[in-house]
C-alpha cells in the first residue's frame, strides 16, 4: 500500500512538472459583451474570429496553422482579448442554444455579410479597426500582419 502511495505521488509530481512546462494556450471567450468589457478593463483590442469549424476549409486552416499554435498564444497573451464565434453545420457539432444565440448576436453586430473566416479587430470601445481573414504563413506571419493592421490605426 505504501509503495502504491509513493508511486501515485511520483506520478502526480511528474504530471504537475509536465503541466508547468506546457506551451501557453490562448484563452478565448465566446461572448462579445464579456470580451468588450475585458478589453475596456485591460485597454487591449478585441480579436474576434468568426468561423465554421466543420465546413469552412480556410477557417480550419486558420485555427490549426495560427490560433492553435503556442507562438500565437504567446504573441496574443498581452496584446488582445480573444473572442471566437463558431457556426458549425454538422448536427454532431451543434453548440448549445445559449451559445448559438451569443454567436448570432455577435454576427449581427460584426459579420452582416456572413463571411468565413472573418477576423475583426475592435477597439476596447467596440469600434471596428480592421477586418481580415485567413493569411498563409503560420503564426509568425499572422502575428506580423496583425501588428501591421494595428499600427495603421
Amino acid at each position: 500500500m505504501r509503495i502504491l502511495a509513493l508511486q501515485l505521488i511520483t506520478l502526480l509530481t511528474l504530471c504537475g512538472a509536465r503541466a508547468q512546462n506546457l506551451p501557453p494556450q490562448a484563452a478565448w471567450t465566446t461572448d462579445l459583451t464579456a470580451a468588450l468589457q475585458q478589453a475596456k478593463a485591460t485597454h487591449r483590442p478585441v480579436l474576434a474570429v468568426f468561423s465554421g469549424s466543420d465546413w469552412c476549409k480556410p477557417c480550419i486552416m486558420l485555427k490549426q496553422e495560427v490560433f492553435d499554435q503556442p507562438a500565437f498564444a504567446q504573441y496574443a497573451q498581452d496584446k488582445f482579448v480573444l473572442a471566437r464565434f463558431d457556426f458549425p453545420r454538422n448536427r454532431k457539432n451543434q453548440l448549445p442554444a445559449a451559445q448559438t444565440k451569443l454567436n448570432e448576436q455577435a454576427a449581427a453586430q460584426l459579420n452582416h455579410e456572413g463571411t468565413f473566416p472573418l477576423v475583426v479587430l475592435l477597439s476596447p470601445e467596440g469600434k471596428v479597426l480592421a477586418r481580415t481573414g485567413y493569411q498563409a504563413g503560420g503564426p509568425a506571419a499572422y502575428d506580423a500582419y496583425l501588428t501591421q493592421l494595428l499600427a495603421k490605426q
